[in-house]
């Protein structure tokens, strides 16, 4: 039987290749993607963060045994001391209080995406939400990666750049791989279909969130 992560891949290839085209990517490894627009993004995926963090530690608990509990455990608290970091450092370039995250209100692609992910470890079956939280580990490593063969040294993103193409992160993206396709297999079929579906969409929400950070998409006007 093929393995769930070949096939959710081979699924969402011309997404992804969707997603590798956007504005935001290739401006960005192109070093051109304007300062307005990256720190909208840069804003917007904090926020995220601190949602996808916990919804990561909810697989943990959900899951079937101490080990699932301790990587799951792991990521979030890379996710939280790696990326953070990361955004801190952006943030104060851009003269923005990194204290100042909590007043600020989610764009619509941000709210849509971790509303599904929340929604999802609420009602679906765990094999469900893993399927769910990988296109995030995966897709930012795969355009990490990808933009880093390509992107001079001197790209005023470099930090980024470095951060999803290092060896440490594709590391935790082939945890999460194995993770999911050991979920797969022991799950039902109707399951499986459930995954994929949740697989898809979070691949969805990727293009929707780069691009609602290109497009500087917020909120209609009262």
């Amino acid at each position: 039987m093929t393995a769930f992560s070949d096939a959710a891949w081979q699924r969402t290839a011309r997404l992804r290749q969707a997603i590798d085209a956007l504005p935001f990517n290739t401006e960005l490894a192109a070093g051109t993607l304007s300062r307005a627009r990256f720190q909208d993004y840069i804003l917007q995926d904090a926020l995220y963060l601190g949602q996808y963090s916990r919804i990561l530690l909810m697989a943990g608990v959900r899951g079937q045994d101490s080990e699932t509990l301790r990587m799951f455990g792991a990521c979030a608290l890379e996710a939280v001391a790696v990326e953070q970091a990361l955004h801190e450092r952006y943030l104060t370039e851009f003269g923005v209080d990194p204290k100042r995250l909590a007043d600020a209100e989610p764009s619509p692609d941000c709210l849509g995406y971790t509303s599904f992910l929340l929604a999802t470890a609420y009602h679906e079956p765990w094999e469900v939400l893993v399927a769910a939280l990988l296109p995030c580990f995966w897709i930012y490593w795969d355009v990490g990666t990808r933009v880093a063969r390509h992107a001079a040294k001197d790209n005023p993103y470099r930090a980024w750049i470095d951060t999803y193409a290092d060896e440490a992160f594709g590391e935790a993206v082939r945890t999460v791989i194995g993770i999911t396709d050991k979920a797969a297999h022991a799950t039902t079929e109707a399951n499986r279909t459930k995954m994929m579906t949740a697989f898809i969409r979070s691949t969805q929400y990727e293009w929707l969130f780069w691009d609602g950070a290109y497009q500087q998409r917020g909120w209609p006007a009262l």
